[in-house]
């Protein structure tokens, strides 16, 4: 746990937080991995999908493709972004903007949940929409909706 401290003051003081960010995530695989079992919820063009994160996990979060909200309704965590950092304590609501990379540490369990707009209820459908697996990923899917939009 110490070298994903030194990595998290690496990355906020060497100014490049996406890099940070990806050496933590890195990091973080070669730890014991837990997993969080999320919850999902849907309604009426909505999906939500909601995680409690322990108290003392460190995670990453995955790159969305879309503006979506983030709710936090219990606990205590700190987030870094490649904005900066931030010690959010519930309640607490963000907009995320797309291509977000996030990466945080549960000071207290906390309850997280982001709202997508969604037109199935398919999860491996809604996995292959919202989210983009790297961000090189993220940065074709955004080339082709301009090349759509034009």
């Amino acid at each position: 746990m110490n070298e994903i401290a030194e990595i998290i003051n690496s990355a906020t003081s060497c100014g490049n937080l996406r890099h940070g960010i990806q050496k933590l995530e890195d990091a973080i695989r070669n730890e014991v991995q837990h997993e969080i079992e999320p919850v999902h919820y849907f309604a009426n063009g909505l999906y939500c999908r909601e995680i409690t994160i322990p108290k003392g996990m460190c995670l990453t979060g995955k790159i969305h493709k879309t503006e979506h909200i983030n709710i936090i309704s219990k606990g205590d965590i700190s987030i870094i972004t490649e904005d900066g950092t931030a010690r959010i304590k519930a309640p607490h609501t963000i907009v995320s903007k797309p291509g977000t990379k996030r990466a945080g540490y549960a000071h207290e369990e906390t309850v997280w949940t982001t709202i997508h707009p969604a037109e199935t209820r398919d999860l491996e459908e809604l996995e292959r929409v919202l989210i983009a697996e790297t961000r090189e990923d993220y940065l074709l899917y955004v080339e082709k909706k301009l090349e759509c939009d034009l």
